[in-house]
């Protein structure tokens, strides 16, 4: 019981249109893949002064009790710095999902829907099966592909102006 109480506020709960979700933990290729995004992310905006990268868990609060997300990793601009509260309280810059043979519905239909609703300027989707980055950005109300690679190639962000990654560098074991 004790374990239980140590750990549960490191769980991967999600609140999705007003439902608990709870995730398992993910597997150690997605960790990777997640780890390997941060690396290349991370010190390009550090070095640029751009504003901030996080990682899950760390939940995003779009709209108390009933959207409460946990992206594997996101981004948020310097001057929109004032939505880091004791969570992400408000609209990050980028989020990104890396989809898992459990979550294929979850973060490329529900999740992507919610984002869309909240207008998240940019939103990543990763698929390790099919070693395939898409990013999607915002146009009117709807999201459009802004870039996107498939086996090998280089996507670029529109939100972290610059930013380009080697999709290779992403997948590799």
């Amino acid at each position: 019981m004790e374990t239980q109480t140590i750990y549960r506020d490191l769980d991967l709960t999600e609140t999705i249109n007003g439902v608990e979700v709870m995730s398992p933990s993910p597997f150690e290729k997605h960790q990777k893949i997640s780890s390997n995004l941060n690396n290349m992310i991370n010190p390009y905006v550090r070095n640029k002064k751009l504003g901030k990268v996080y990682y899950s868990p760390l939940d995003v609060i779009l709209k108390e009790g009933e959207q409460r997300l946990q992206p594997d990793l996101l981004f948020i601009r310097k001057d929109n710095m004032a939505i880091v509260q004791d969570w992400i309280r408000g609209v990050p810059d980028m989020v990104c999902e890396i989809v898992s043979k459990g979550s294929v519905g979850k973060d490329t239909v529900t999740k992507r829907n919610i984002y869309e609703r909240f207008r998240v300027p940019e939103y990543w989707i990763v698929l390790p099966e099919f070693e395939t980055i898409e990013i999607l950005t915002i146009e009117g109300d709807r999201y459009e592909i802004f870039s996107i690679a498939e086996g090998e190639g280089v996507v670029k962000s529109q939100v972290i102006e610059g930013l380009e990654v080697d999709i290779k560098d992403v997948f590799e074991e």
